[in-house]
């Protein structure tokens, strides 16, 4: 089994539906440009995850604290639609987490969240994690918001302690973290704990401070030297995304390989992310790989399935509207 910790919220989508036109006062549109309709949807980083892993065919647990209300019923639902074991999620009467996103012209998100007394901020460290638990997935908001980053944070710490297979996906929102160089310090005390860190270009630059931009040279070398500081201080294998221009794998062992990205008419990233944690460990899982020792034995051709695999999934979920993960069928090939 794999366990996914951290939150549930409730992403704002706008609608892609043409804006109805402004009313007409006096022979002349009102002031005003008419704004599209927010569609809510089920989101955050780690609930997509464990959703996508459930898709694929992964025994997966959902470790979380998931609000009473409304929403948090139609979050429960989803993972139980996805065939995810929800018996660690705590339940609380505070409201759900809103993020209200912003959809680019090319289909990147940024988002605005609704956070403060929410439920999912409350969560707690439960006293053990089911004896099948072979691997521990965390990210997003739930390391960041306290008190809950603290006991997700001890979480970590104590199922590595355990030998217990740790990946982390910082997936870093810098509009709640209010003091990023202390943020920055306490990743890197994560570390050690890790055995597989994935994250995305952007948030390996914002993580080591670099100058350059994702993409071009200054920061794409700032980020290889960022990650193979981080490697050396403990994880097996960092994966890096490059968005459409595909992911790359540096090794403990100093391996490194990157494939292409899947293209595809991108309607929305949302989720995409997600999606690979949920298809690395889907497919590490597949290779037997869900161990320090095993990751350090993985080849070239063995990552390059891996990464493809995780490439074919994110593409998936690009191509339609929100966090939308792919099912094990379609990416059968």
């Amino acid at each position: 089994m794999i366990v996914v910790a951290g939150e549930a919220l409730i992403d704002l989508v706008p609608s892609q539906k043409p804006v109805a036109p402004a009313p007409v006062r006096d022979g002349a549109p009102a002031p005003g440009t008419p704004l599209p309709a927010l569609l809510p949807q089920r989101g955050g980083g780690p609930y997509n995850t464990a959703v996508a892993l459930g898709r694929l065919g992964s025994p997966a647990a959902f470790c979380s604290r998931i609000s009473t209300d409304a929403f948090g019923e139609a979050l429960l639902d989803g993972l139980r639609g996805g065939g995810v074991d929800t018996s660690l999620v705590q339940r609380g009467g505070e409201p759900t987490t809103l993020a209200v996103a912003d959809i680019s012209p090319d289909g990147s998100a940024g988002y605005g969240f609704y956070a403060e007394g929410t439920a999912d901020r409350l969560f707690a460290l439960p006293a053990a994690l089911p004896a099948a638990a072979r691997a521990l997935s965390l990210g997003t908001c739930s390391l960041v918001l306290e008190p809950g980053a603290s006991a997700y944070e001890a979480l970590l710490r104590r199922e590595a302690g355990r030998g217990v297979f740790t990946a982390l996906d910082p997936n870093v929102r810098p509009g709640l973290i209010p003091d990023p160089d202390a943020y920055r310090a306490r990743f890197r005390s994560w570390l050690p704990d890790l055995a597989l860190l994935k994250l995305s270009e952007e948030d390996a630059l914002w993580l080591a401070g670099a100058d350059g931009g994702p993409g071009d040279a200054v920061g794409r070398d700032a980020v290889l030297a960022a990650a193979k500081e981080w490697l050396a201080a403990g994880p097996a294998a960092i994966v890096l995304t490059h968005g459409g221009d595909g992911l790359t794998v540096l090794t403990a062992g100093g391996g490194e390989l990157t494939v292409p990205g899947e293209r595809v008419t991108v309607v929305d990233t949302i989720g995409a992310g997600d999606t690979v944690n949920a298809a690395l460990l889907h497919r590490l899982d597949a290779h037997d790989a869900l161990s320090r020792t095993a990751v350090a034995a993985l080849g070239d051709e063995d990552w390059h399935d891996i990464l493809r695999f995780a490439a074919r999934a994110a593409a998936v979920t690009c191509s339609r509207a929100g966090a939308e993960p792919p099912f094990a069928g379609e990416l059968a090939a």
